[in-house]
């Protein structure tokens, strides 16, 4: 029987990368008073078990909790458990639940609301297929949670401390509730306070939020958290230079997702500092495997090979190029495999490709929104280098919350979109498994679906190093995601008016105070 303890950490994720920390705050932490952030969106639902968006997520970490979290260098630690056993072959895990935690309702919680949430997962999400193994659950006592596999797993405490369609703990009561139709209530440091679509949202200081002791501080989402700020708010602000204006007047103190060019605005203002987080995010064109005429192998192979990065690059921001799925310093990188079927850039193949395809010029419609501008000018981009290949291209441009759900849901008549992917190529295979599945909506692939078989039931890393490049090889021959480049995270901070602030691939406030 392994034991994972809070004090001491066995499993460790694919990478440990660290972060730019900001300078040590010499000063007091302080308590009161309201942080103004300028977000670029609000969240289209804070139901967690079916969010993927990062502006739905940066919201959702602060109101819930999980079993485990990924720690500042993404290991997987405790939270909300204060032990996790995990037998010898690697079937049953077992969490011991820390005593005393609240719900925002002022419910205590016990180990029926950590059931009822993961039934609930198993029913809405639509990452519940990585709940299909479970055999049951068990609650021997109101601390004591179980998990019965019906087969190995050795990276399955990885998988439930994914921060996208987490795992956090709902009340049992919301068990029946249909997906996005939750109450807002958790136990997070922070509570729902005030939110008010197309213009704001809230969270508040929880005061009866029971805190890890055993850390002794914040260790990325994982650790002791403290909430110093009576409140958070979040200014959903579209336009980029609206943001930036609101960080030179003093209307927000911090922003994220500012173009180059606009941050170099603020190299005057010595008080505004510039924060460009790496690991961060990677682009991608999503190209629907469901929808005419992207349904052919030969088309979406086609999109592929008229793809030319290094124009693409030009207006997305902070970027670097990389092929791979993950970043070069992880476990799981393979190098260059993909056989020059990485920023080709021909549009000659591609046309052989629609021809052998025997695309008769039906539309290919690009969607994307005015929300992310690196988003809608990568499309942008993207449709001249199809229609250079001979494509009928259609541009689609709605707004971010409703581009996510078609991504998502695979409606709204798309055949290409792009977001970018963030926790997944730092967290690696088994956090990639339902993205590569639910974006372009893939069915019935026998090679994906053993390969990623395959890649669960290996017990050694060389094995599952072996089986994820079996994954990467098979998404790029299919081109279900064209990969187009890391991203960077351009953030404005007030220091002036800030401190503790640390960054990390996505924002979090607690252990922030105002000066």
């Amino acid at each position: 029987m392994t034991k994972f303890s809070i004090k001491q950490a066995t499993l460790c994720a694919a990478l440990c990368l660290a972060l730019p920390a900001l300078a040590a705050q010499e000063e007091k932490p302080k308590t009161g008073g309201t942080l103004v952030y300028a977000s670029l969106s609000g969240p289209g639902t804070l139901d967690p078990q079916v969010a993927a968006s990062m502006v739905d997520l940066e919201v959702i970490h602060h109101l819930f909790e999980g079993l485990v979290a990924m720690d500042a260098h993404y290991n997987t630690k405790p939270l909300l458990a204060r032990e996790v056993k995990v037998s010898d072959d690697q079937k049953t895990f077992t969490f011991l639940l820390r005593k005393g935690v609240k719900f925002h309702n002022g419910k205590t919680m016990t180990s029926a609301d950590v059931k009822a949430t993961f039934e609930r997962y198993a029913r809405v999400s639509p990452n519940k297929a990585v709940l299909d193994d479970v055999l049951k659950y068990d609650t021997p006592d109101d601390d004591t949670f179980v998990i019965e596999l019906k087969k190995p797993n050795s990276v399955f405490l990885d998988v439930l401390k994914t921060p996208v369609y987490p795992f956090v703990i709902l009340p049992a009561e919301q068990k029946d509730k249909p997906a996005r139709g939750i109450d807002i209530i958790g136990t997070g440091v922070f509570k729902l306070g005030q939110w008010v679509k197309d213009s704001h949202l809230t969270i508040q200081r929880f005061a009866d939020y029971v805190a890890d002791d055993s850390a002794s501080g914040p260790d990325g989402f994982a650790g002791k958290r403290t909430a110093y700020v009576d409140a958070v708010r979040f200014n959903f602000v579209p336009e980029a230079n609206a943001r930036v204006a609101a960080m030179q007047t003093g209307e927000a103190v911090f922003t994220s997702t500012v173009p180059p060019e606009l941050a170099a605005r603020l190299k005057s203002q010595k008080h505004l500092e510039e924060v460009t987080v790496y690991p961060y995010c990677q682009q991608y064109f999503i190209v629907n495997s469901q929808q005419q005429p992207t349904d052919k192998p030969q088309v979406r192979q086609a999109i592929r090979t008229a793809v030319h990065v290094d124009d693409i690059m030009k207006v997305i921001g902070a970027s670097r190029k990389n092929h791979s799925m993950v970043y070069p310093d992880g476990a799981y990188y393979g190098g260059d495999v993909t056989n020059g079927r990485y920023n080709e850039n021909d549009p000659k193949k591609a046309r052989d490709l629609l021809k052998e395809a025997g695309y008769q010029d039906e539309p290919i419609v690009l969607q994307t929104n005015n929300n992310y501008d690196y988003m809608r000018d990568s499309i942008l981009v993207l449709s001249e280098q199809l229609k250079k290949a001979g494509m009928n291209v259609k541009i689609d441009i709605t707004d971010w919350t409703s581009n996510a759900s078609n991504l998502q849901t695979g409606k709204g008549n798309w055949n290409v979109s792009t977001t970018s992917f963030c926790s997944n190529p730092i967290l690696g295979p088994q956090q990639w498994q339902s993205m590569i599945y639910n974006f372009p909506h893939v069915k019935n692939d026998k090679v994906l679906d053993d390969a990623y078989e395959t890649f669960y039931k290996t017990g050694d890393l060389e094995g599952r190093k072996k089986a994820w490049l079996d994954i990467e090889q098979r998404v790029l021959d299919q081109a279900y995601l064209i990969k187009v480049a890391d991203r960077g995270n351009v953030q404005i901070l007030n220091t002036r008016k800030v401190g503790g602030f640390e960054p990390y691939y996505m924002n979090h406030f607690w252990n922030v105070w105002l000066k």
